[in-house]
């Protein structure tokens, strides 16, 4: 597995590549850099996001996961920029419950590329966030779509 970091509004962060797909987005300063060219593609993109020049990414993401939880992640990335849905608006689409999607929001290892601080607690509430900063991070990544005022 091969890693690439980059400075955020968030923190540093660090992308991982396993076999040609992005598998895991983590917090923190990776102690190997690669630099190739899906890696090099996930810094610009995610440079140009919270810069808030882009509104889609487009990478290949392989998160390891069960296919429930697949099927929560490829919800997630269904939800348009700028756009919220709650955690029961999503267990509804996916014949789930509200507790289930938020484990694999829990669960998403690669937050912000598969956007789960997009998901929020019924009645407007934030819900959880389990990426570094917590529901700090979820409301900044919020408001940089200007999802939230």
């Amino acid at each position: 597995m091969t890693q690439l970091s980059l400075h955020s509004p968030v923190g540093d962060l660090t992308v991982s590549e396993d076999d040609g797909a992005i598998v895991s987005l983590d917090w923190g300063w990776g102690a190997v850099q690669t630099e190739t060219p899906l890696l090099l593609e996930a810094r610009r993109q995610l440079h140009l996001y919270f810069d808030g020049d882009l509104t889609q990414f487009n990478l290949n993401l392989r998160p390891h996961g069960t296919p429930f939880r697949h099927r929560v992640w490829t919800a997630m990335r269904k939800i348009p920029y700028g756009k919220t849905e709650t955690y029961g608006s999503v267990a509804g689409q996916l014949q789930s419950a509200s507790r289930a999607v938020g484990g694999a929001c829990g669960a998403n290892p690669i937050p912000i590329l598969i956007p789960c601080h997009r998901i929020l607690a019924a009645g407007g509430g934030l819900g959880g966030y389990s990426g570094e900063g917590g529901t700090e991070t979820k409301m900044f990544l919020l408001r940089l779509e200007r999802a939230l005022p």
